[in-house]
């Protein structure tokens, strides 16, 4: 399934030159998630997805693991309280709304364009992303504690932009199937519908893509400044190094490369310019790697961005059992009843592996090890 999902998008005929595979690569669709995929004058919406600018933040602390008390189910607990997970979102504004005031201009202009968006939600538009703000989500999004090759404690989180961003990409996704249909244009596969540079709802969709994007690094802003306050309630004083580590892997955006100006689009992928810092997390159970980017052109300057599924969520819900769940994340802080079976370790790939095959992207920096983990 992925081999044809990736050679029904290299026939695309504005394809610049390859689409790249990276090597935690799986199912998804209309092309599969690992994908990167370079064009020149279109974009393919369900390329990018629904869950638009997807990413990880992960910032290292002065805490190290004697710092850390011995049972982590209170700090878990804070977290959680703290943060809404799944469907759940704030009851009230998470952020002073003079603080949201440019994200909001640029929605409102969205939705001026496209009041089908805003219709897509059974609540206001509004009501829905500010209070989503700060939010983990389902899934595979996470937050966790992890401990480095010194010991040293690490915040790492995963999350994108929420209702609002998979509203604006199923919005044109479906825009774009419909401009195909009327053209009367023959796809390999109808989710590769495309919008073309120059057109009125290609600037539109490029301006929704960066909203959403933006939307989502403040979103993980936002809740990277929550969790860091719990630590504060909880743990001894302490400080931060630098500045947080943050990087999309479901996005599209105008880069160079060998002197051509094309779109990338990164589909479960992160950018690995050379000296970029990335983030390559595993399953709840296993480790996760802070990465520098090597630049390698073959890739678009771009590398896995985790292990990557090896079953799907119903497979997995049919072979694994509570008692494997337990045993897959022992020496973890985390949930372990059947709600979160689908997102065991053993439904994942081998992330050592998966960093064996791309030594040729990406250089390890750090290696870290979860001690808790909280998910959507």
């Amino acid at each position: 399934m992925c081999i044809r999902d990736r050679a029904n998008v290299s026939q695309m005929p504005f394809v610049h030159h390859h689409v790249a595979a990276m090597p935690d690569v799986h199912a998804g669709i209309g092309a599969t998630v690992g994908s990167v995929i370079p064009t020149r004058g279109a974009i393919i919406p369900a390329a990018v997805g629904v869950d638009i600018g997807c990413g990880m933040n992960a910032i290292r602390t002065s805490l190290n693991a004697n710092d850390l008390p011995e049972s982590l189910r209170q700090l878990r607990n804070g977290i959680e309280k703290a943060i809404p997970v799944g469907f759940n979102m704030h009851d009230h504004d998470p952020v002073k709304r003079s603080t949201i005031t440019p994200l909001a201009r640029g929605l409102d202009a969205i939705l001026d364009r496209h009041p089908g968006i805003g219709k897509m939600q059974k609540q206001r538009p509004y009501d829905v992303w500010i209070r989503q703000l700060a939010s983990l989500g389902g899934g595979n999004h996470f937050i966790e504690l992890c401990l480095d090759e010194e010991d040293r404690v690490w915040v790492m989180l995963h999350s994108g932009s929420r209702g609002i961003g998979n509203k604006i990409g199923q919005y044109f996704i479906e825009k774009a199937k419909e401009v195909i249909a009327k053209a009367d244009v023959e796809l390999p596969d109808r989710d590769l519908a495309y919008l073309t540079e120059g057109t009125g709802l290609f600037d539109d969709y490029w301006h929704a893509l960066t909203w959403a994007r933006e939307y989502a690094a403040r979103n993980r802003q936002e809740m990277l400044d929550i969790v860091l306050e719990a630590l504060a309630r909880h743990l001894p004083p302490f400080e931060l190094d630098e500045a947080a580590i943050n990087c999309h892997h479901n996005y599209a955006a105008r880069e160079v490369h060998d002197g051509t100006e094309i779109y990338v689009t990164r589909k479960g992928a992160i950018r690995a310019g050379a000296g970029e810092l990335g983030i390559i997390p595993g399953s709840m159970g296993a480790r996760s790697y802070i990465v520098r980017g090597k630049g390698n052109e073959k890739s678009f300057c771009s590398c896995a961005h985790g292990a990557g599924r090896r079953m799907s969520r119903t497979a997995a819900r049919k072979q694994f059992t509570r008692d494997d769940l337990v045993t897959q994340t022992e020496g973890v802080e985390c949930r372990k009843d059947t709600g979160v079976i689908d997102e065991i370790p053993g439904a994942y790939k081998d992330i050592d592996q998966v960093m064996d095959n791309q030594v040729d992207l990406v250089e390890t920096v750090h290696t870290l090890k979860q001690v808790l983990c909280v998910k959507g």
